[in-house]
């Protein structure tokens, strides 16, 4: 059963949303349309760079600045009030939020809202005549309270092979699956990292769907939200539903 509930506490700390495209050339010639279309949500803007990593003789008149210029990949970022980030490319779309705490629970501020206006305007501007993959991903950072298996096991379900060796003992810990869920798949990691204050366990959810008509990315995002709540439903126990029960002090 999917989470019914908002936390005032959650353990996710970040969602993205992406779509892939065939590579659009006119991709530039548009951004100044969807600029303007989504200003009011997403006033700050910046053109950024990723630059490939090509050897080349650049010859003694182009400098290698200017080569990498060349050669990298413009992202066009917006930025909401929220911080919420936008980031187009030629072939991509991500929304990147650590603000949303909730995909479609509550009155406000909703992760499903963001996603819905941002395609809404993108792919009237854009009409790109398929999806090559849209993906949802959600990032948990879990409280560890003891590192011992009798504390962990009453936290998770967790896959660690608990029985063999013991998480007293460890330094680290992963765990990394990709399976499929009916027509779209689930990239499920659990990891388990140092913080500054002990331990902590990292869950990461990355469910995604392919070759998508454009006009069926809302039903296909909350159907990758479902597979994803239900598995992390299935992974939390109480303890950590009363940990994200509290609320924290300002």
């Amino acid at each position: 059963m999917s989470i019914s509930e908002v936390f005032p506490n959650p353990t996710v700390k970040k969602v993205i949303l992406q779509i892939r495209f065939p590579n659009l050339f006119y991709m530039e010639n548009k951004i100044g349309d969807l600029q303007m279309k989504i200003m009011k949500e997403f006033p700050e803007s910046a053109l950024l760079y990723r630059t490939q990593i090509v050897v080349a003789d650049l010859g003694p008149e182009e400098k290698p600045s200017d080569f990498d210029k060349a050669k990298g990949k413009k992202i066009w970022q917006f930025t909401s009030s929220k911080d919420v980030k936008l980031n187009i490319l030629n072939d991509s779309l991500d929304i990147s939020s650590e603000y949303h705490k909730t995909y479609n629970l509550g009155e406000a501020d909703k992760f499903r809202d963001v996603i819905k206006f941002v395609l809404d305007c993108f792919l009237e501007i854009a009409a790109i005549p398929i999806i090559n993959r849209i993906g949802l991903r959600y990032i948990d950072e879990c409280p560890i309270p003891s590192k011992d298996n009798d504390t962990f096991r009453s936290y998770y379900n967790s896959v660690f092979p608990l029985d063999r060796f013991n998480l007293v003992d460890a330094n680290e810990m992963d765990f990394r699956t990709m399976i499929k869920k009916g027509e779209y798949y689930l990239r499920y990691i659990e990891s388990l990292q140092k913080a500054d204050d002990g331990y902590k366990l990292i869950l990461d959810f990355d469910s995604f769907g392919e070759k998508i008509d454009p006009k069926d990315y809302l039903q296909v995002a909350d159907s990758l939200h479902t597979i994803i709540s239900d598995e992390y439903e299935i992974t939390i126990k109480e303890p950590v539903r009363v940990y994200m029960r509290q609320v924290k002090e300002s």
